[in-house]
């Protein structure tokens, strides 16, 4: 799997992920049924399905894609390498080392809790385009979830606290936003003072923006671009910009697009021989709502911590500022996260001389406590519903 390259927009690299996973869960009986993403330019989307004798279900959700362009990991010499306890390589944390997850619980279960294997309809969701965050996947989720779906499993990387385990309950949600500056166009040198600087005032802009961070409250507001103008010679008429926020809390996060909007309108630029002002107009491009605690995900929580007590592990909640299909799914049915295995640097191809920065990594360790760890729950689960 970590072979095959499978950046997002490389949708030949992700189909043959999928096709390669499809066969793999195969062997434990699992049909696969290949579903075109809504964006043309992505891959396949995966469902995975072994109907039980029940009418009870568990969905399982992992990703096929990955943030590393095939150019990249030639590049940096990214590839599987194993060193000590750890696998380096693009997805080996994020998420491919979370889908082997899967296949190990479903593989355990069949073999040693048979009974509970062929009674529960086992799904799983291969998302082409997670790392896009494309809501198409979750609708197919959604749209094969009734009453008798015990849970959604999502098995994105395990997190640590203080070397303990830890399974995530909730996530920040996010916008992407689009600040666009008109401005009046000049000669910069026969007619500068007639002009109104677009990219000064949305250097002023970034500046607000950037202010509405506030970590008492986790509101962190990003500017990941900017550009405007055309040359030296040119007073610019018009700039842009582009970023995200997140925020954990609902109410944090809706006063944080309030706050954003707010700063739309006339600028502070002026043209000093007429008075003309820059304006600024802001839009929000996506949003993804916060995936906030809630009494389901809790009641999931508390079989997978009880499972880790009587297998001897300290299991802690996490509050996640990344996003996952979870954010998409958890008021649909009760949702758990961060059930992969434990790895880090996700996202990080680089690797320093001097040891400094380190690639994406996974580690081997990991898997088998944590399976162990996902089994004890899941036959917890059947049983409760039972």
């Amino acid at each position: 799997m970590v072979e095959i390259n499978s950046f997002t927009e490389n949708r030949q690299g992700v189909n043959l992920l999928g096709k390669l996973t499809a066969e793999t869960f195969a062997l434990l009986g699992l049909k696969a049924e290949f579903v075109s993403s809504t964006t043309a330019q992505f891959g396949d989307h995966v469902i995975l399905t072994r109907k039980g004798k029940s009418n009870r279900k568990v969905i399982m959700v992992s990703h096929l894609d990955t943030v590393f362009p095939p150019e990249e990991e030639l590049r940096n010499g990214f590839r599987w390498q194993e060193e000590g306890d750890r696998i380096y390589g693009p997805g080996t944390m994020d998420i491919k080392g979370g889908t082997v997850m899967i296949w190990l619980v479903l593989s355990a279960l069949s073999q040693h809790s048979a009974a509970v294997f062929d009674e529960i309809t086992w799904q799983v969701f291969l998302n082409a385009s997670e790392e896009k965050l494309t809501k198409d996947l979750a609708d197919l989720c959604r749209s094969q979830m009734d009453g008798q779906t015990l849970a959604a499993l999502v098995f994105e990387a395990e997190g640590r606290s203080n070397e303990n385990p830890s399974i995530v309950v909730a996530r920040k949600g996010r916008a992407t936003w689009r600040v666009s500056v008109s401005g009046r166009g000049a000669h910069a040198g026969v007619k500068h003072q007639h002009g109104a600087n677009a990219l000064v005032q949305l250097s002023k802009t970034i500046h607000q923006i950037a202010a509405l961070t506030d970590y008492s409250k986790d509101l962190t507001f990003n500017v990941g671009t900017a550009q405007g103008g055309t040359g030296f010679n040119r007073v610019p008429h018009e700039a842009f910009a582009e970023g995200e926020f997140r925020a954990f809390s609902r109410e944090v996060y809706a006063q944080g697009r309030k706050s954003l909007l707010g700063l739309a309108g006339p600028g502070e630029v002026r043209s000093p021989a007429d008075d003309y002002r820059c304006s600024v107009a802001i839009q929000i491009l996506n949003e993804t709502a916060p995936w906030a605690p809630n009494r389901e995900t809790d009641s999931l929580f508390e079989l997978w911590k009880q499972a880790g007590t009587e297998l001897g592990l300290t299991l802690g909640r996490e509050e996640r500022a990344g996003l996952s299909d979870g954010n998409l799914l958890y008021d649909a049915v009760p949702t758990l996260d961060g059930l992969g295995p434990w790895g880090d640097n996700d996202h990080c191809s680089e690797r320093s001389a001097d040891g400094s920065k380190v690639p994406e990594f996974v580690a081997i360790s990991s898997f088998v406590p944590k399976a162990m760890l996902n089994i004890a729950a899941i036959l917890k689960l059947v049983q409760q519903a039972r």
